[in-house]
This record gives structure tokens, C-alpha cells and sequence, in this order.
């Protein structure tokens, strides 16, 4: 029995079925692809208008939603490029309304070594046979990268014995970083940037060798960053002293997300910067760290114990005690930050104001007494202000109405 062959007309409607499902899918694509240009857009702008906030704890605490941000732009971008690459085989002409506009690809950096591989050439013309004489070359450059290898370097220290006194003399043992140690310079080096330059714990470090089929424990890691953080101490030290022999130092504190059992805790970075290239200094820059668990003002007299020169800082008030005549070696030039100061000059204005209402404000004993005092040297009087209230960017004069300002002696002070 056999069976009879499909008729044209079914040919053609399961022809015309196929091209319906292929139109659907293809607009299906072009509609992911469209929402997810739109969620880039958006968030590119999000993440421009977070950078461009530069001043106070705003950008403290944007710097987490500024990564977030990051990271759902990487993938936004990675799910549109998937969405196009779907529809380019689908779509049989290019819709202009859905083409997605590609970056400009940038030439890859100069230092990068070029490998040239050459295809070989036809010796002879492929239509006629004839002779084939140079035009030029096209040159198509592939970013590519080698992995990285492991290895075990074996030392060989031969032996041997004298046949008259019957001494052995042998080579003396290589140098290690660390003492009695197993791992070579390169592999400490890469175990360290993986935890402070990449913040890569140890564990995950671990488990990423162990994938590649070397297995060095937690605890041996642990041993070789304790032991290379002591080989490294006196490095650290001439970079101290290379910071603070500066005649001026930027210094200021950050918060760093810290692992407790059970919970996170916040702890501080006090971070001092040595940089003279705005001044045309010779000195290289260079900056240096300490770690506290708390904002304690000890922390800060402890690190500027030896210096006494010119410090730009905010108005933290645990730097205050740096800035006395009598301390030893000698008080330290405060250089305050215009920013910092200025909103806490308006902060206090606004908290006044809400406190004692527009009558203090259009008082004229207030604004004839504010009238007449000089511009410099002032200090806005006052409780404490809230934590909420809002802050004025253009600041606030001594003489602005509702400003009640106490005249203060002028400080040995540069504003930034």
C-alpha cells in the first residue's frame, strides 16, 4: 500500500504557516529588543545624574544604587544584543524603526603585542590562471586572550663532595617571599590584588583554583596574605612617610561594609592623599589608608601624630584637636572645605528660621546688627540643626535675613 504525495496546495499552506510563525517570532524579538533600548536609555540616565552628584553623603550613599544601576545596564545591554542577534536571522529586510545603534568600536590599545598571521595566497589567478601580482592587504585585528597557566618551577641543587677533604658544597637554597614557602612572587601577588583589588574572598579564591584543578585551602591562603602583609610592612612604611612629608595632605574618611558573625557591621577607611601636581610639585602622589571599626576622633590624632603642616579635611569635629597652638610637634594649618562648610552654615540658618519663625527673621535690630559686621571670621550661632533638613547649594551670607550670626576670631584657615 503506499501512500499518495501531498498535493501542491498543502505545500503551500504549511509554506504560508512556517512564514507566519517566522513574522510572529521576528516581532516578538524586535519588541523585547525596543523595551530593552528603552531600559538602557533609562538607565544611563539614571547613572549620569548619579555621577554627577559630587558633594556630601549624597554620593556616599548613591555609590551602592550607582553599582546596582551598573550591573542591571550590563544586563539590559547583554539582553538586547541577544534579543537583536534572534531577530537578524528572522528578519528578512532590517526595520529602521528597531535597528539598534551600536557603539563606535575603538581601536585597541597601542602596548597590546600584535601576533600577524598571513593566509596564504593563490599562486595563480583562480578564473584564468595568470600571473597574480600584489595590491595590498586587508588587516582584520581579534582581541584574544591567553589564559593563565600554572606551573611548578623545579630548583635543582646539585651536590657534591670533595675527594680530598670529603666536603659537600651545594648551592644555596632560591629566595621566597615568604619563608619555608611554596608559592612563587607572581601567584602571591595575584592572591593579594584578588582580595584588596578585586575584594575576592579567600574562599571563593579557593574554590576558583580548585576548578582548575590546584587545591590551596582557605587557611593556606590565609597564611600567605598574613605572611606577605609582613613582608610588604616596610614598603607600607616608606609610603606613610612619603605622604606626610608633605607640606599639605588631603585627608578624609569613608564607610566599608564589614563581615561579622551573624550580621554586617560598618567600619571606617581614613584615607590621606599626597598630591602636588596642581602646585607643579616634583613629589610623586601617593595616598595612604588605615582601618578603624568606629569614627572615633583618636583615630585621626593617632595618624597625624608626627605631621604638622597643612591639612584639607571636612568639619569633622575629630580633627578639631589637631588644629591647637600648643600641640606637639606643632598645630596643623586647617584648610577647610568651602562645600562642607557652607552647608552647615545654611543647615544652621534653616534650623533657626523654623525655630523662631518669620518674626526673628524680618527683625530689624537682627538685620541692623548683621549689617554691620564684617564678612569674614563668622560663625552661624545656635543649636544643633536636624538631620533632615534640606540644604541650600548658593550657602547663606552673615548678613542674610533669619542669619543670627556671633562674630568669631578669625582662624588660620584656607577655604578650598
Amino acid at each position: 500500500m503506499t501512500t499518495a504525495p501531498e498535493t501542491p496546495a498543502d505545500d503551500i499552506a504549511a509554506l504560508m504557516a512556517a512564514l507566519a510563525a517566522e513574522r510572529t517570532a521576528r516581532q516578538e524579538a524586535e519588541a523585547r529588543a525596543s523595551g530593552a533600548e528603552a531600559m538602557v536609555a533609562h538607565l544611563k540616565l539614571l547613572i549620569a545624574k548619579l555621577r554627577r552628584e559630587q558633594y556630601g553623603q549624597s554620593a556616599e550613599r548613591g555609590r551602592k544604587l550607582l553599582d546596582q544601576l551598573e550591573l542591571q545596564l550590563e544586563e539590559a545591554a547583554a539582553s538586547a544584543a541577544e534579543d537583536a542577534a534572534v531577530a537578524a536571522p528572522a528578519a528578512g529586510t532590517t526595520v529602521g524603526a528597531f535597528t539598534r545603534r551600536k557603539p563606535v568600536r575603538a581601536p585597541f590599545p597601542a602596548h597590546l603585542p600584535r601576533e600577524r598571521v598571513v593566509i596564504r595566497a593563490p599562486t595563480a589567478c583562480p578564473c584564468c590562471g595568470g600571473k597574480l601580482a600584489k595590491l595590498g592587504e586587508t588587516v582584520t585585528e581579534t582581541l584574544e586572550v591567553v589564559p593563565r597557566q600554572w606551573k611548578v618551577i623545579q630548583t635543582v641543587r646539585e651536590k657534591f663532595t670533595c675527594r680530598s677533604c670529603e666536603k659537600i658544597t651545594q648551592p644555596p637554597a632560591p629566595f621566597h617571599v615568604i619563608p619555608r614557602g611554596h608559592v612563587g612572587p607572581s601567584l602571591l601577588a595575584m592572591i593579594l590584588y584578588a582580595k584588596y583589588g578585586e575584594h575576592q574572598p579567600l574562599n571563593r579564591q579557593s574554590e576558583s583554583y580548585a576548578r582548575e584543578g590546584v587545591d590551596l585551602d582557605v587557611s593556606t591562603l590565609a597564611d600567605h596574605v598574613g605572611a606577605a602583609a609582613a613582608v610588604l610592612s616596610p614598603l607600607t612604611e616608606l609610603i606613610r612617610r612619603h605622604v606626610f612629608d608633605a607640606d599639605r595632605v588631603h585627608g578624609d574618611d569613608t564607610t566599608v561594609p564589614v563581615l561579622a558573625p551573624g550580621k554586617t557591621v560598618t567600619g571606617r577607611l581614613w584615607t590621606y592623599v599626597r598630591d602636588d601636581r596642581p602646585f607643579a610639585g616634583p613629589a610623586p602622589p601617593a595616598a595612604v589608608f588605615f582601618y578603624s571599626r568606629n569614627r572615633a576622633g583618636e583615630h585621626p590624632l593617632r595618624h597625624l601624630a608626627g605631621y604638622s603642616g597643612l591639612l584639607q579635611a571636612d568639619a569633622y569635629a575629630g580633627f578639631g584637636e589637631l588644629y591647637d597652638a600648643k600641640r606637639k610637634p606643632g598645630p596643623i594649618t586647617e584648610a577647610a572645605c568651602w562645600s562642607h562648610g557652607r552647608r552647615h552654615f545654611c543647615a544652621k540658618r534653616r534650623w533657626r528660621s523654623r525655630r523662631f519663625g518669620a518674626s526673628t527673621r524680618s527683625s530689624p535690630s537682627s538685620a541692623g546688627s548683621t549689617a554691620s559686621r564684617p564678612a569674614t571670621g563668622w560663625r552661624c550661632g545656635g543649636g544643633k540643626p536636624s538631620r533632615s533638613s534640606s540644604i541650600s547649594k548658593r550657602g547663606c551670607a552673615p548678613n542674610a535675613p533669619g542669619c543670627h550670626a556671633t562674630p568669631q576670631p578669625p582662624r588660620r584657615s584656607i577655604t578650598c
